[in-house]
C-alpha cells in the first residue's frame, strides 16, 4: 500500500483517494498554473489511523522520503539552521467540509530556524510573526489550546504595527500557556512536529463541528481525510505580499464578474477566519496589478476546465501568485440558475446539463425575499449581505444558546465571528449576523453552503456573550428579542418586519421555457414540477432502465 502521493500532473489517482484539496491541485499543476511542491497523505491513510489507533506502518518511511524530495525541490531543509523549508499542513476529504477539520501553517519553525529566516530575509519582524502564528495554530490544533486561550496571541498578528520585541514576548506567553495546559512544550524537532499534525488532522474528522458537518449534508462517516503538505508560501512577507479568496462568478447572483477578498500583509487564516477586516478583491488591481492580470487568467483557465463558476484560495508572496485550492462553486438558488443559463447560452454546456445542474430545491430560493423597510430608523444596523433571503428570529449570543434555543422556534446567530467550533449554532439558526469578515468569511460560506441568510461585516454591532446581550451604539437589545436580517441588503431591523418578494429573473424564464421543452405542457404546473418533469426525461434518456 502507498499511502503518500506527490502533487504532480502525472498523478492519476481519484478524488476518493487525495481528498478534493489534493485534487484540486493536480489539476491547476495540469493547467500550468502555480501551485507550491508538496506531497498528499491519502484518505486511506487515514482510515487506517482509525483503524490502528496509530500512524499506519510504512508511512514513517514514506514520509521520509517525501519530505527528502521537498527539501531537494525547494532547495531548503525543514526545520534546518539555513534556509529553512516550512509547511502547511492541510486537511482535505474527498467532499468539501470547508473548515470543519484542522490547518497547521508555518510547520518547521522551531526557534533555530526562526532565527535563520530573520537572517535570511533580513526581515526578524516578519520570522517573530511567522513563528508566532505556528505556535498558536499548533497549540490549538495539536494540544487541545483552546481558541479563546489563544486571542491575546491572535491580535499581536492582527496588523503590521506590532513590533519586534512585543512578538518576542507573545511568543513567550504562548510558549509558557502551552506548557501549563498540555504539560508539554511544542517540539523543536520540525520532524516530529509533522508527525503529531498529521495525526492531529486525520483526529479531526471525528470533531463535533465535522460530525455535524456530515450530518447535514449528508457525508459518510467513513470515509475519512487526506492530508496536503506543501511548501509554505507567506503572505506576510513585505508589503507586497498577501492573501485571499475569489469566486470567478458572483455567488450571490452568479452574474460574470471576479468576487471575493484579499488581505494585505496577512496569512490565509485571517481571512476565512472573520477576524479581520478585509478589503474587495478588485483592490488587487491597483496594488497589484501583476497577481491581479495572473488571477484574472487563473480564475478564466479554472472556468474553462470545470465548465462552471469556481472558488479558489490564493497567496501572493513578494508579487509573485500562488493558487492553493480550486473547487467549482457549487452555487445554489438564483446564482445556480443564472450560471447555468449563461454556461450553456456561451455554448460551455448544452441546455440539457444546464437543466440537470439546477435542482428544483434551488428554485425555493430564486424569488429572493426582502426585507420592507418604510425608512431608515427601523434599521438596527447594517452589514454586508452575504447569503441572499430573510430569517426572522430571537437574538442567540452563542452558538450553544442558538443551539438550546431553537427547540421554541427561530433564532438568529450573533457573534464577532464564526469558527468551525460555532456549527452546532449555525445548523440551528434561522441566520446569522457578524460583526467583523467578509463575504467570503467562514460565516459566509457555511451560510450558503445551507441555504441560510447571512450578514457579515456589521462593524457597528458588539456582542457581550457574558451580558447575553448585543449592543448597537446606544441601543441593547438582550438575547431573546425578535428580529429580522436581509441577506441581501445587509439590513438588520428590531421586530418582524413586512417582507416583499423579488421578481422573476429572466434566467429562470428562460430555463423553465428549455424544460418544458423537454416535458411537455406545463399547464397547472409549478415552478418546480416543471423543472423535476425535465429531468426525469432527460435522465430517463440516458438510462433507459430508469422508471
Amino acid at each position: 500500500m502507498t499511502w503518500i502521493h506527490p502533487l504532480s500532473a502525472e498523478v492519476e489517482e481519484s478524488v476518493e483517494v487525495l481528498g478534493g484539496k489534493a485534487h484540486g491541485l493536480v489539476v491547476l499543476r495540469r493547467l500550468g498554473l502555480p501551485v507550491p511542491p508538496g506531497f498528499v497523505i491519502s484518505t486511506e491513510a487515514c482510515r487506517a489511523f482509525f483503524q490502528a489507533g496509530q500512524l499506519p506502518g510504512g508511512l514513517g518511511s514514506e514520509l521520509t522520503a517525501a519530505v527528502a524530495g521537498l527539501e531537494a525541490a525547494t532547495h531548503r531543509r525543514l526545520g534546518g539552521p539555513e534556509r529553512p523549508l516550512t509547511v502547511s499542513v492541510r486537511s482535505g476529504a474527498g467532499v468539501s467540509m470547508p473548515g470543519m477539520m484542522s490547518t497547521v501553517l508555518n510547520l518547521g519553525l522551531t526557534t533555530e530556524a526562526t532565527t535563520a529566516l530573520a537572517d535570511e530575509t533580513g526581515d526578524p519582524r516578519f520570522a517573530l510573526d511567522s513563528r508566532l502564528r505556528f505556535l498558536t495554530s499548533f497549540a490549538s490544533e495539536v494540544l487541545g489550546v483552546g481558541q479563546e486561550s489563544l486571542r491575546f496571541a491572535d491580535r499581536a498578528t492582527a496588523g503590521p504595527d506590532t513590533g519586534v520585541s512585543r512578538l518576542a514576548e507573545v511568543i513567550e506567553e504562548v510558549e509558557q500557556l502551552v506548557r501549563d495546559r498540555s504539560g508539554e512544550p511544542v517540539p523543536e524537532d520540525a520532524t516530529r512536529q509533522l508527525e503529531l499534525a498529521i495525526a492531529a488532522v486525520f483526529s479531526s474528522w471525528h470533531t463535533p463541528r465535522a460530525k455535524t458537518y456530515r450530518e447535514l449534508h449528508g457525508i459518510p462517516d467513513d470515509l475519512g481525510t487526506a492530508v496536503t503538505v506543501q511548501a509554505m508560501v507567506y503572505g506576510n512577507r513585505d508589503r507586497h505580499s498577501g492573501t485571499g479568496v475569489a469566486f470567478s462568478r458572483d455567488p450571490n447572483t452568479g452574474e460574470q464578474v471576479p468576487f471575493g477578498e484579499v488581505l494585505f500583509g496577512r496569512q490565509g487564516e485571517d481571512v476565512v477566519s472573520g477576524r479581520s477586516l478585509t478589503g474587495p478583491l478588485h483592490e488587487l488591481a491597483d496594488r497589484e496589478p501583476g497577481v491581479w492580470a495572473d488571477l484574472l487568467d487563473a480564475l478564466d483557465r479554472l472556468e474553462g476546465h470545470y465548465r462552471d463558476a469556481c472558488y479558489v484560495e490564493f497567496t501572493f508572496e513578494a508579487g509573485k501568485l500562488w493558487v492553493l485550492q480550486v473547487r467549482p462553486g457549487r452555487f445554489v438558488g438564483r446564482a445556480a440558475v443564472r450560471v447555468a443559463v449563461d454556461l450553456a447560452d456561451a455554448g460551455a454546456i448544452g441546455r440539457d446539463e444546464a437543466l440537470l445542474r439546477v435542482s428544483p430545491q434551488h428554485l425555493q430560493h430564486v424569488r429572493t425575499p426582502r426585507i420592507a423597510v418604510g425608512d431608515a430608523s427601523g434599521v438596527l444596523t447594517r452589514g454586508l449581505g452575504a447569503s441572499p433571503g430573510v430569517a426572522v428570529g430571537r437574538v442567540a449570543t452563542t452558538a450553544d444558546n442558538a443551539a438550546r434555543m431553537a427547540a421554541q422556534g427561530p433564532v438568529v446567530l450573533l457573534r464577532p465571528e464564526t469558527s468551525p467550533l460555532d456549527m452546532h449554532g449555525l445548523a440551528a439558526a434561522a441566520g446569522v449576523v457578524t460583526a467583523r469578515g467578509g463575504p467570503t468569511s467562514h460565516a459566509a460560506v457555511v451560510a450558503r453552503a445551507m441555504g441560510k441568510p447571512a450578514v457579515v461585516g456589521a462593524a457597528s454591532l458588539v456582542v457581550d456573550d457574558a451580558a447575553a446581550c448585543v449592543r448597537v451604539g446606544g441601543r441593547s437589545l438582550p438575547e431573546g428579542t425578535l428580529i429580522a436580517i436581509d441577506g441581501t441588503s445587509g439590513e438588520v431591523v428590531v421586530g418582524d418586519p413586512g417582507i416583499v418578494m423579488a421578481t422573476t429573473d429572466p434566467q429562470l424564464h428562460q430555463l423553465l421555457g428549455w424544460a418544458d421543452e423537454i416535458a411537455g405542457d406545463a399547464t397547472d404546473r409549478d415552478e418546480t414540477q416543471r423543472l423535476a418533469s425535465a429531468q426525469a426525461v432527460l435522465l430517463q434518456r440516458q438510462d433507459p432502465s430508469r422508471t
